[in-house]
């Protein structure tokens, strides 16, 4: 089983579109999948409630609890479990990325996020896992992804190659407990958030 991490500080970035998008992704790729939903607000258990489909289990939980789920999701025969994290809470991230074989770090393209990911890379660093920012909302045209990919430099952070843009599908398809590649399947979204799950499969060897 592998486990990825998307721990962010700052709330308002997109973990839990990234978290949601990956999961279905390995559901569609055969890796049954399960979702703990460490954020308070409950997002991704909100889109759960709203899913027809029965895939990717959605488990609330607080963090205390993060150790037990995981072997209980293994013993169960998940593949591949993504941890939705809470925002402005140090110690949940951080159980949460040292759980993980891999933490994901969103961050949108924008002076105050670019700004605000520092803690949350040390917080990567701390828990000793391999880690990745992922450039999201990034507007189509425009050369704010360049911008942003220097600036993440800056922390001698790596990021992901690919970024997911700021695109209507990946709003709209979250109302009826979709993710793009089931709302458009067709779409520049959900080609995006493909790729960046064969871009995360391939780090872990799955």
């Amino acid at each position: 089983m592998k486990t990825v991490a998307i721990v962010s500080q700052k709330g308002g970035v997109g973990k839990t579109t990234v978290a949601l998008h990956l999961a279905v992704a390995a559901e569609r790729d055969g890796k049954p999948t399960v979702i703990i939903d460490l954020d308070p607000q409950a997002s991704a258990a909100t889109w759960k409630d709203l899913r027809e489909d029965e895939t990717p289990i959605v488990q609330p939980a607080q963090v205390n609890r993060l150790g037990v789920i995981l072997a209980e999701a293994e013993k169960q025969g998940a593949a591949f479990v993504v941890i939705d994290t809470s925002p402005n809470s140090e110690s949940s991230s951080l159980s949460a990325a040292r759980a993980a074989d891999l933490v994901l770090i969103p961050c949108r393209p924008h002076l105050l996020d670019l700004k605000a990911i520092g803690s949350s890379i040390e917080l990567a660093r701390l828990a000793k896992k391999p880690f990745a920012v992922v450039v999201n909302a990034v507007p189509p045209r425009g050369g704010l992804a360049s911008e942003a990919d220097m600036a993440i430099g800056t922390y001698d952070a790596p990021i992901a190659p690919v970024h997911l843009s700021m695109r209507a599908a990946y709003y709209h398809c979250l109302v009826n407990g979709q993710v793009a590649q089931e709302y458009e399947p067709l779409g520049k979204a959900a080609e995006e958030a493909h790729e960046l799950y064969k871009w995360v499969r391939k780090q872990l060897d799955m």
